[in-house]
């Protein structure tokens, strides 16, 4: 078997654990199929979100085995125009406020094709990235971006330290969430960085996944699901002390944290969330069954649009394939009744089928010269973006469907 069962929080090694949102047995939402696969079974694991009233972390309830996951990918960070340009500001602040020099070394974790560690090389210091999945570490390699193909681990950190010195700054972007021993991960940060060096990571935010009823974000590679209170009690665990904190609008609404091996003082911003999520009252269940209803309510919804539009005798495709897309679908059994293809930007996914519905995924152009109906934005997250490339279609008469925190005809 490729998973196990969540045993005990992953952040305070305590619980209980509470489950709260079960989404059901699914494929691996990037477990793309081949046409010549679409006749094989697929393997499905259990997606469950537990709360754990030690320290109100949000997990999964399985844990699928990481080699299964990670190590053949098909998420490219570069594919859309939205996270490049991110991804430069991102780079430019880390070297211009952290790095002090072209000698410093950032370290990035997850660092997929290099797009980060790019602008992050651009503005003028060295870098590493460690990549698990051995396809996308040889793009990075190719463009440039030096990538040690691995997990990482607090024994890497300690190999990579002792090889290349310590690192003034050390990324993680949209994969702390992803880790299941997230106590060694941070634990080998904590090696890795100089004394006065810092912890700069992203991931989803909990208050913004809970108010938008964003369930796609929950996929069995985000393992965790993160208010600021667990990430302050994981750092301090491992000696590392949180003193900034930012909002930011990628991926639906994203946290971005600060963390350092010195105490600096802390900025206001951190008390503020603080304060939000205890108003919130996070460290209880009740937001999350107020959550579960939501979801339900809008699958009830979406598929009650979908069929009607159907019943019209109206064509409807989707845009994007992304992971949290896949879950969507699944849960609500959207498939080829519903939608007849979606498109994808990713050429590793044109010509592959979705995992589960068995979607066939052709290229965004494919929208202005068949012209269905309806587009179901399956990649919500970059609307702004695909509305603005889709003019054409748009023109033509074509309409979008935004699916959350409710479904709507924009």
């Amino acid at each position: 078997m490729s998973f196990r069962r969540l045993e005990r929080c992953r952040v305070c090694a305590g619980g209980p654990l509470e489950s709260f949102l079960d989404l059901g047995e699914t494929p691996l939402a990037n477990s793309f199929l081949t046409k010549e696969r679409l006749s094989d079974p697929e393997p499905r694991y259990p997606l469950e979100l537990v709360f754990c009233r030690g320290c109100a972390l949000v997990s999964l309830s399985a844990v699928v085995d990481p080699e299964v996951m990670f190590r053949d990918y098909i998420y490219v960070s570069g594919t859309s125009d939205t996270m490049p340009k991110h991804f430069a500001e991102l780079g430019t602040e880390v070297v211009e406020r952290f790095v002090g020099g072209p000698a410093g070394l950032v370290v990035e974790l997850g660092s997929n094709d290099g797009t980060l560690l790019k602008a992050v090389k651009a503005a003028g210091a060295r870098v590493l990235g460690v990549e698990p999945a051995t396809n996308i570490a040889a793009i990075a390699e190719k463009a440039g971006i030096p990538t040690v193909n691995d997990f990482f681990s607090a024994a890497l950190a300690r190999t990579l330290r002792a090889e290349r010195g310590p690192a003034r700054a050390v990324l993680a972007n949209n994969v702390v969430a992803h880790v299941h021993d997230v106590r060694d991960l941070v634990a080998g940060v904590h090696d890795l960085l100089d004394d006065d060096g810092v912890m700069v990571m992203e991931v989803p935010y909990l208050v913004d996944l809970l108010d938008r009823v964003e369930y796609d974000t929950v996929y069995h590679e985000h393992l965790s699901y993160f208010g600021l209170a667990p990430i302050v009690r994981l750092m301090a665990d491992a000696g590392l002390h949180v003193f900034d904190v930012r909002r930011v609008a990628v991926h639906g609404g994203s946290l971005r944290v600060y963390a350092s091996k010195d105490r600096r003082p802390a900025g206001a911003a951190v008390e503020e969330l603080r304060a939000l999520e205890r108003d919130l009252q996070l460290d209880t269940l009740a937001p999350y069954e107020a959550f579960a209803e939501r979801v339900r309510a809008q699958r009830s919804a979406l598929v009650g649009l979908l069929r009607g539009l159907r019943a019209e005798g109206k064509r409807v495709a989707g845009y994007g394939a992304p992971a949290k897309g896949n879950t969507m679908l699944n849960y609500c059994g959207i498939d080829t009744t519903l939608l007849d293809y979606t498109v994808d930007k990713n050429p590793l996914k044109q010509g592959m089928f979705t995992p589960g519905t068995r979607l066939p995924v052709r290229g965004a152009e494919t929208l202005v010269a068949d012209r269905p109906d309806y587009v179901l934005l399956l990649a919500w997250n970059f609307a702004d973006e695909i509305l603005r490339q889709q003019a054409a279609y748009r023109e033509s008469g074509g309409r979008f469907i935004h699916p959350l925190p409710e479904p709507r005809i924009l």
